[in-house]
């Protein structure tokens, strides 16, 4: 029996169904810990590439706007298209994983962000620089909800342990990306196309695991498969609910579901503080006397906060059946972080960094909940599309209620109070979100 620390297998055939893409059981412990070493890399590959799309664009936003001559206000839609596609692209992937599996889906979603991040560099106008941003951004929505069901499925045993992880290398890849974009372009001869097109080849890198992964369950599924399911991607009925879902099992309908419905709104809201975060946090530290360079310093801190804590806190989440304490306590720091940008920005600027940093680690508690809040892979699936669109919807108003309040008010008492306020309603629902249920119990 492995431990947590040991490198997780995937589950046996007798403890789910496989699904469409999964490989097949492995023929000796040696392929099977091969297997598992592989998923674990694909896994962690693709997080890091869920977010340079974002952060990346967001360091060289002006050399953009001036190479494309994009106008100020199409420019601060732009810094909102990332929600938004979140929100419609990420419903289609239930749909996707059940015709063509989870993993299918993935690799697939990779090789988008690929095609967008090398195409969009090299356009020479806004339209198609939004496109090829907006394909991207397709990749990524899938990603995003799907990675939960890959864990889930792969590693039922190691939910908190694998959602860490995965939340780690998410967190890792946006930092990186926010703090290298900048540096690489200046070492590239300055020219921002190159600058962000070289984040194409590390997310062509993360293609590689999953292929290798399809490409091998091809071959299994050609030489053992029925005919009705060897080679077409599909498996015969009644097994084709998405990600192993149990066979007959009735689909959950989510907009029934008051844990679904917190859920969402508790994603929501977090993302709505972490977007106001990494957009407006500097400019409150700048407004307070803070030099830029101690305030790009200050974003760094509450971003990096989120990588150790990634992996701690969903591995805390699954050890407890209602995660509503943990909800509380990142919401206290939240709280108090407001606060403390209200009352003294600048006296106490790196203590408010570091506890709304530890605020922001609500997005891979929200996600652990997500694995943790449905029986089967088809309830996964749908619960992660719903929270996450809902959520990144919730999510899209949020920065630019701030800047107008900002803009409107000459000041920063008015948007901090609004910040702090939103918290409240977040530690409510994340909490009426925490509880032990499933949302089959409720649909």
């Amino acid at each position: 029996m492995l431990d947590e620390t040991t490198t997780p297998l995937p589950p046996r055939e007798d403890t789910a169904p496989l699904p469409a893409d999964s490989p097949a059981p492995a023929s000796s412990p040696r392929a099977a810990v091969w297997l598992a070493r592989l998923l674990v890399v694909g896994l962690v590959l693709a997080a890091v590439n869920l977010r340079p799309a974002i952060t990346s664009l967001g360091s060289l936003l002006e050399d953009v706007r001036a190479g494309l001559h994009m106008s100020g206000s199409v420019a601060g839609v732009l810094t909102s298209v990332p929600a938004l596609c979140f929100a419609v692209f990420g419903v289609t992937a239930p749909r996707l994983a059940r015709r063509f599996g989870p993993a299918t889906v993935v690799c697939a979603g990779l090789v988008a962000i690929t095609a967008g991040l090398l195409i969009r560099p090299f356009t020479s106008g806004t339209a198609a620089f939004l496109a090829a941003s907006a394909l991207a951004l397709m990749g990524i929505a899938v990603g995003n909800v799907l990675m939960p069901v890959i864990v889930k499925r792969y590693f039922p045993d190691r939910v908190g342990t694998m959602t860490g992880l995965y939340s780690m290398a998410l967190s890792a890849g946006t930092a990186v990306a926010a703090a290298a974009t900048v540096p690489m372009t200046s070492a590239l001869g300055g020219s921002w196309r190159l600058g962000l097109g070289l984040w194409a080849v590390v997310s062509a890198v993360a293609v590689l695991p999953w292929a290798v992964l399809l490409v091998r369950d091809r071959k299994s599924a050609g030489s053992t498969a029925s005919p009705a399911g060897a080679g077409t991607g599909r498996r015969p009925e009644p097994e084709q609910g998405a990600a192993g879902a149990q066979a007959g099992a009735p689909a959950p309908r989510i907009a029934r579901s008051r844990t679904a419905w917190a859920l969402g709104c508790f994603f929501g809201l977090q993302a709505t503080g972490a977007y106001i975060t990494m957009g407006w946090m500097p400019q409150i530290f700048r407004d307070a006397g803070v030099p830029a360079g101690t305030a790009g310093l200050l974003l760094a801190v509450t971003m990096v906060m989120g990588v150790p804590l990634a992996f701690v806190i969903p591995r805390l989440a699954t050890r407890m059946k209602n995660q509503g304490p943990i909800v509380i306590a990142l919401g206290a720091c939240g709280l108090t972080g407001y606060a403390g940008l209200f009352l003294a920005p600048a006296a106490g600027a790196w203590a408010w960094a570091v506890l709304l940093g530890v605020s922001n680690c609500a997005f891979p508690l929200a996600l652990t909940m997500i694995g943790m809040r449905a029986r089967t892979g088809a309830g996964i699936v749908r619960l992660s599309a719903f929270a996450q669109s809902t959520g990144y919807l919730i999510s899209i108003p949020g920065p630019l209620l701030v800047g107008v309040l900002y803009q409107h008010s000459g000041g920063w008492e008015l948007p901090i109070t609004l910040m702090g306020g939103l918290m409240v309603p977040q530690i409510i629902l994340g909490v009426v979100a925490g509880r032990d249920r499933t949302i089959e119990d409720e649909c």
